[in-house]
């Protein structure tokens, strides 16, 4: 079974996952059904706490 031949110093291993995790950052938003703001696909609005046309909690205003 190979091995690694020398250890990967935690800078260069950063600089491997930064690239990825800026795409996570960087996802494609959808429009809310709802109240037509924009929100992450696939999860409740976080503006009217709507989800597949249903609600789903009560959000709070931010004072």
């Amino acid at each position: 079974m190979p091995n690694p031949r020398r250890k990967i110093s935690r800078s260069k291993r950063d600089k491997r996952r930064a690239s990825w995790a800026a795409k996570l950052k960087s996802s494609s938003l959808s429009i809310c059904e709802n109240c037509s703001e924009m929100k992450i696909p696939h999860h409740v609005c976080p503006h009217c706490g709507y989800y597949k046309g249903k609600s789903v909690y009560t959000p709070e205003s931010v004072s």
